[in-house]
């Protein structure tokens, strides 16, 4: 596994450690609890000198000297250098789940056909489209407004009727703020509203969040256009 430097300034002092950059990564994002990604038990001043930091600094610093603790504040609060490869594969990745997010859940508006992963792959590119590191369904229909000169596309929806019980509702709010049409708050409290979700993959994934958040008490009805 590719290894870099993990950095933070503290105090105006700077710490650095070697560390398994994908492990590293994954502990930072919470993908991981496992605190294996250090390369070397040594802190840092500067990596590329070799100059290790004084115990009194990391003690002033940290409130500490054992490294291990101070390898997980410095890669939670500080800096992970990533490589040009590491960013390159983090790229494609995201470039894939965009394709195929859209090739399942998107169509020509003139034919109604779905497009080709290719076809919108080649149009995401040409658009200089900049696939953010957010959830796909997040970003969806701002990529298919960048990209609808070059490729006619559009998403297919379906409209669900949702009534989430009242003590659900702050859960699920932010889940259906970005997809609904209308609201209406009932007497009792319970939020009853319509809502737009892309079809396919993203249709699946939000009626099992909203299950989870629920905990299957929420009322959903398809609406028949």
């Amino acid at each position: 596994m590719p290894q870099t430097t993990a950095r933070i300034k503290k105090q105006g002092k700077n710490f650095e450690i070697i560390v398994d950059l994908d492990k590293a990564v994954k502990f930072k994002k919470g993908e991981s609890k496992s605190n294996d990604f250090l390369e070397a038990d040594v802190v840092f001043s500067d990596s590329k000198k070799g100059m290790k930091s004084p115990e009194k600094e990391l003690t002033q610093a940290f409130g500490t000297t054992d490294v291990n603790a101070i390898a997980e504040k410095i890669v939670k609060e500080g800096e992970i250098l990533l490589t040009q490869e590491y960013r390159d594969e983090e790229r494609d990745k995201r470039m894939k789940q965009i394709v195929d997010y859209l090739a399942n859940s998107s169509s020509d508006p003139k034919t109604g056909k779905p497009h080709t992963p290719e076809r919108i792959k080649n149009a995401l590119e040409q658009a200089h489209v900049n696939i953010k590191n957010i959830p796909v369904e997040e970003q969806a229909k701002e990529i298919i407004e960048k990209i609808s000169a070059i490729l006619p596309i559009k998403l297919e929806t379906k409209r669900i009727k949702i009534q989430v019980p009242a003590i659900y509702t702050g859960k699920v709010y932010g889940l259906v703020s970005s997809y609904k049409e209308k609201e209406k708050w009932l007497d009792n409290g319970d939020l009853e509203l319509v809502a737009s979700i892309p079809s396919g993959t993203a249709l699946f994934s939000f009626y099992d969040k909203l299950n989870s958040a629920t905990h299957g008490s929420a009322i959903t009805q398809e609406i028949e256009e």
